[in-house]
């Protein structure tokens, strides 16, 4: 063994939240075995973690016995008993979901089943209740689901480290993981910063989960397909405009929710986001382009045969990401009064989507195990709301 390897009982790959709770609840559980979390950046929560909208989802919108409706509903109760007991910022504010219009009324009153059957506290209101919950509100009808909440996820993972440390457990910044090798002892991570040999280990690399098991040997089933979403904020000055969290009908052809309107935990409201094709992996930016997530994307068939069947939603997200006019017309259905010159730019973030060759979104998580690795290829949200619960799970699939 090198001067620079250490040797653990389990490695983490990613220290995002989903990677951290991994950690966190493999401290627990397994007291006095050693691990480790290799983060390529120099901070916890750098991509999706720390750029999402902070909503503690109830699990109203996921197919009841699904993992993420499971996951959800357990994740959701250890998160508030976690951020309770760490000081984390969050709170129980509640949200509405609102039709606009009739013809998205039968897919609200699925909406309310899917709830109900998910054991969520949720109710159909009429238009002058939700007059009463969000004033400002444009809708015919909507469901009114009191335990959605906000949180600080930054915060939570600041925590998680924390705990992770003081149960004896590492955190390594600036490890890239660059080679896995499988050994007699486990599995020989090669990283930017030193070598580490584990007995085990978890992919939760997100953007890059899908490489990271090809590089453990494992064929990821599924690539990664990188969405930017954009946001905007309300200036302080509209900000009465939302008191709490106002979303639209979803499209239940995509797992994203459409731009909605959040309140967020350390104040203010966001906006959005909307969901376009990012040219990168970390593709913050419009115009941020990396040469060889583009060209993986563009020849990937799982993607060209969703494109095809997606193409006129995929135009107008990228319609509406170009022009802020559109943008608002979209916030608009929801309130008419917001105007452009009441919104200011937001940092955008990327969301990781798996999807299959057949061009189907993996619309569920995507966990899968081999002899010494476990590969967590898909986490979409809830995964933040959810983290403690899926931590659990894959530490539950552990030898």
């Amino acid at each position: 063994m090198s001067s620079k390897q250490s040797s653990y009982s389990l490695a983490v790959v990613g220290g995002g939240i989903v990677g951290l709770a991994v950690a966190y609840q493999f401290t627990r559980q397994y007291p006095g075995r050693r691990v480790i979390v290799l983060e390529k950046e120099q901070s916890l929560a750098f991509h999706q973690t720390g750029r999402n909208s902070g909503v503690l989802h109830s699990g109203i919108y996921y197919k009841p016995g699904s993992q993420k409706a499971l996951n959800c509903r357990a994740g959701k109760k250890e998160m508030e008993e976690f951020c309770a007991t760490e000081g984390v910022a969050h709170e129980i504010c509640g949200k509405v979901i609102v039709a606009t219009d009739a013809s998205e009324l039968p897919a609200l009153q699925r909406i309310l089943e899917r709830g109900q059957a998910n054991g969520v506290t949720c109710s159909m209101i009429s238009k002058e209740r939700l007059a009463e919950l969000e004033p400002h509100t444009a809708g015919i009808q909507a469901i009114h689901v009191p335990e959605a909440g906000i949180v600080d996820y930054p915060g939570v993972c600041e925590r998680l480290g924390f705990r992770i440390r003081e149960a004896g457990g590492e955190v390594r910044f600036g490890a890239r993981v660059i080679h896995f090798r499988r050994t007699g002892e486990g599995v020989l991570i090669q990283t930017t910063a030193g070598e580490v040999l584990a007995k085990q280990v978890v992919n939760c690399g997100g953007l890059h989960a899908d490489r990271l098991a090809k590089l453990s040997g494992r064929k990821p089933g599924a690539l990664v397909i990188p969405f930017r979403g954009e946001y905007f904020e309300l200036k302080p000055e509209t900000w009465k405009l939302c008191r709490n969290l106002i979303y639209p009908v979803p499209d239940p052809r995509f797992p994203f929710l459409g731009v909605h309107f959040t309140r967020m935990v350390q104040g203010g409201v966001e906006c959005g986001p909307n969901a376009v094709l990012a040219f990168a992996r970390e593709g913050y930016r419009f115009f941020q382009v990396n040469g060889r997530d583009l060209f993986e994307t563009l020849t990937y068939p799982g993607f060209l045969r969703m494109a095809l069947r997606h193409w006129k939603k995929g135009l107008g997200e990228m319609w509406r990401s170009l022009h802020k006019a559109a943008f608002v017309r979209a916030l608009q259905r929801l309130v008419p009064a917001i105007r452009s010159e009441d919104l200011e730019s937001a940092p955008a973030g990327v969301r990781a989507q798996a999807i299959a060759p057949n061009g189907e979104l993996v619309d569920d998580f995507l966990i899968l195990r081999d002899d010494r690795v476990i590969n967590v290829i898909n986490a979409p949200s809830p995964a933040a709301t959810a983290a403690l619960q899926i931590g659990r799970t894959v530490v539950a699939k552990l030898e």
